[in-house]
């Protein structure tokens, strides 16, 4: 199964990284450059089982579901219904972490797997993915280590 995977490091806890991470409505927007839309499907906060709905800023929408929320560590979600042309789709954010140059911060690591679908079409289809996919979650994994030190994303996740 092919997959991309891009990973930074930011100068907050783990704590902080997967709470980012799971922003949701106009925090969420801030900070994320490939949503243009995102909700929970009948429930008030992530966890195992939960789906989500997410429309992506270039049209796409998928319903995915939690496969495994562990705060601060990770999460894993899998589609459940989306876009034709993936037969399976899966992604995966970790948090990790790491000091360096004296400072404490946290190392990520997201991943996303997929089948391309239908089957014929993977040979053409697959390196358009690698591509498309690679450069996505490369952006989406930049904005997301610039939505660790704004303020206001970070002020909407203390409690």
């Amino acid at each position: 199964m092919p997959h991309v995977v891009a990973e930074t490091w930011v100068p907050v806890s783990p704590e902080t990284a997967f709470a980012v991470s799971q922003t949701t409505g106009e925090t969420r927007l801030r900070w994320d450059p490939f949503i243009r839309h995102q909700h929970l499907i009948d429930a008030e906060a992530p966890a195992k089982g939960v789906r989500t709905y997410t429309r992506a800023r270039v049209g796409p929408a998928m319903i995915s579901e939690y496969v495994s929320y562990r705060p601060p560590t990770s999460v894993g979600m899998t589609m459940v219904r989306g876009p034709w042309f993936f037969a399976v789709f899966g992604g995966g954010w970790r948090f990790v972490p790491e000091q360096r140059a004296g400072v404490d911060g946290c190392r990520a690591t997201w991943k996303y797997s997929y089948t391309i679908a239908p089957r014929w079409l993977r040979p053409v289809a697959e390196p358009i993915g690698q591509w498309v996919l690679g450069r996505e979650i490369r952006t989406r994994i930049a904005a997301w280590a610039r939505g660790c030190t704004d303020p206001e994303v970070v002020a909407a996740i203390e409690p």
